[in-house]
């Protein structure tokens, strides 16, 4: 009896601590299961290995967050991240951030896709965190006075130039062209031809297809022109202005011969300059880490050179928040942008990538005051953010941009005047946003 008492005693005490082991462990399975998970889609077209880069951040996210969970889709280019991104939503499959185009804010506001981070934040020291970022670059953000996109992947165009060529033609290696005489004087010298006529070195090179309406842009602020209003609602294609820029592009390929005539392929740019195939390329800042690993030649890099005045449009992508999102996974990704656009990991992201750093405070780490220091082109796309506007951005974006596109390609191939292209896209465009006003 004593036994079986024994024996009960020890059956109740083990069911107490199956019991127990069973309350820890639903608990911690409760705990699990509590956990945030995100989706984040991320365009990856320029600049080397950025999914790496990215995974590097993610993951030093997690091990802060162990709450959090990150899933990081990677698409080609910034159409293909923001139609994965809508696709989803769509479709119904989680997504609660994207890296998309910064200009893409007034599409993604018109089909009620996204949420200002006014929204979300709360704390004082997130709204310090909101008014943190280089100016410049929260144009394409805030409308109506709420942003809507937060910086990271952020560049302006630049030129990069072979300094080898430059001495080799006579120049200054130092002395990159600063005004729109000087790219015609400087290309003609750096541009060779062989015996038969042949070119075999161009003298620069700026990209028509991919972004044609962003090198536009460049050359619009150089004539101290926009093309578009901060509303999103208006263009301004056919100013004389404007008509003046693309037919300075024209000239620099079909007058001046400093660059081939018709369509340059922006894929294949930057590996035609490192081939030495031309002295001179305009670009985007973000294959700045590329280019420097890459090259076999002494380069520099230096801001565009000025007509009226200096200028390029500011590119790249912008986070946004998605609506359909809970408010719990909406403060989670509130929580991987505040960390991915943090100094540091801004710093870390610009020396990897060569995209700038996105606010001022990113230039003050230790890293990054170190690698410009050592590195000085790594500076020339902040430095050029004082002469910088907003990259082109509407209602309706991708059809608006496609009609520029298709204008300046026009004008380039030689099927059209640069008066005739402008004035046509600028009555398309019009039909387009009037509904808008």
């Amino acid at each position: 009896m004593k036994t079986n008492l024994n024996g009960a005693t020890v059956m109740r005490k083990n069911l107490k601590k199956l019991l127990t082991v069973g309350a820890i462990g639903l608990s911690f399975s409760a705990l699990v299961h509590a956990k945030t998970e995100l989706t984040m889609y991320y365009p990856v077209s320029v600049g080397g290995s950025l999914t790496k880069v990215v995974d590097s951040i993610v993951d030093d996210f997690e091990q802060q967050n162990p709450d959090i969970d990150v899933n990081a889709i990677y698409a080609g280019n910034y159409n293909d991240a923001r139609v994965k991104a809508l696709a989803a939503l769509n479709s119904g499959q989680p997504a609660q951030l994207s890296v998309m185009f910064s200009i893409d804010v007034h599409e993604l506001m018109d089909l009620d896709a996204i949420v200002p981070f006014d929204d979300v934040i709360s704390t004082p020291e997130e709204k310090t965190w909101l008014n943190s970022f280089h100016p410049a670059l929260m144009e394409n953000g805030i409308v109506d006075g709420k942003t809507y996109g937060i910086p990271f992947q952020r560049s302006t165009i630049v030129m990069y130039y072979n300094k080898d060529m430059f001495r080799a033609a006579g120049l200054d290696p130092e002395k990159a062209p600063s005004n729109w005489q000087e790219l015609i004087d400087m290309g003609q010298k750096l541009t060779k031809k062989d015996s038969n006529g042949k070119v075999t070195q161009w003298g620069a090179m700026i990209p028509s297809t991919g972004y044609p309406y962003w090198m536009f842009g460049a050359l619009t602020k150089e004539k101290n022109h926009k093309l578009m209003n901060q509303a999103g609602d208006k263009t301004y294609f056919d100013d004389p202005k404007a008509i003046a820029a693309l037919e300075f592009w024209q000239d620099l390929g079909d007058k001046y011969q400093v660059m081939p005539k018709g369509t340059i392929e922006w894929g294949t740019l930057r590996q035609n300059f490192l081939e030495e195939k031309t002295a001179m390329m305009w670009h985007s800042t973000g294959n700045l880490t590329a280019v420097k690993n890459a090259a076999k030649f002494d380069f520099g890099v230096a801001m565009l050179p000025a007509d009226v005045e200096r200028g390029s449009p500011t590119g790249g992508g912008n986070f946004y928040l998605f609506k359909n999102a809970t408010k719990e996974e909406k403060h989670a990704a509130l929580e991987l942008v505040k960390f991915m656009t943090s100094p540091e990991q801004a710093a870390k992201w610009s020396i990897q990538t060569g995209y700038m750093g996105i606010s001022p405070a990113a230039y003050q780490t230790p890293e990054l005051k170190e690698y410009v220091s050592n590195f000085p082109p790594a500076a020339v796309a902040r430095d050029q953010l004082k002469f910088a506007t907003a990259e082109l951005s509407t209602h309706q974006s991708g059809r608006v941009r496609k009609l520029l596109d298709d204008a300046i390609q026009a004008v380039l191939n030689g099927q059209k005047s640069a008066e005739q292209a402008l004035t046509s896209a600028q009555k398309q465009a019009e039909r387009i946003l009037s509904r808008y006003r």
